[in-house]
C-alpha cells in the first residue's frame, strides 16, 4: 500500500508503483474527470498538476509521485479564476477536453501571467478539444488573466 496527495489529501492506493497515474485517479479514487484518450501524452487530455506544473498522468507512474501534489479541475478553489472564465465565458461543449485544458490553462498562467494571443496559441496548441472550442478557450484563458491581474496575482 502506497500514497499519494492527490487535490490536498492523502490518499491510500494499493497498486504496483509503476502503474500510470492516470488509471490511479480513475480506478482507485475515483476521480473521473482525468479522461484516458492517447495514453501517449500526445493530446493533453489527461492533463493534472504535479507540484504545481501541468503534466500528462498517462505517462507519469504512481511511484513518480509519491512526494508530490497532485491536483485535478476538482482540487481547484470555485472562485479560482480559471474556473470562473470558464463559466462566465460558457466554454465547454461536450466538456470531455475541459478538465485537462482547465489545468493546463492553471499552469500557463502561474508562468505568464499575462500571455499574448501568440504564447497562448503555443501553449494550448498541443491540447486537443475535438468538438472546436478553442476560440471559446481563448477567450476565457484571456478573461482568466484579467482577473487574476485584478486580484494581484
Amino acid at each position: 500500500m502506497i500514497s499519494i496527495n492527490v487535490n490536498g489529501q492523502k490518499r491510500p492506493v494499493d497498486v504496483e508503483p509503476d502503474t500510470p497515474l492516470l488509471w490511479v485517479l480513475r480506478d482507485n479514487l475515483g476521480i473521473t474527470s482525468v479522461k484516458y484518450t492517447c495514453g501517449i501524452a500526445e493530446c493533453g487530455i489527461c492533463t493534472v498538476l504535479i507540484d504545481g506544473e501541468a503534466q500528462r498522468s498517462c505517462v507519469v507512474s504512481v511511484g513518480e509521485v509519491l512526494e508530490s501534489e497532485i491536483t485535478t479541475v476538482e482540487g481547484l478553489p470555485a472562485n479560482h479564476p480559471v474556473k470562473v472564465a470558464w463559466i462566465e465565458k460558457q466554454v465547454p461543449q461536450c466538456g470531455y477536453c475541459q478538465p485537462g485544458i482547465m489545468l493546463q490553462t492553471v499552469d500557463l498562467l502561474a508562468r505568464m501571467p499575462n500571455p499574448t494571443e501568440e504564447q497562448i496559441n503555443d501553449e494550448m496548441d498541443n491540447v486537443i478539444c475535438r468538438c472546436g472550442s478553442h476560440p471559446k478557450i481563448k477567450e476565457a484563458i484571456r478573461f482568466a488573466a484579467e482577473m487574476t491581474a485584478r486580484q494581484g496575482g
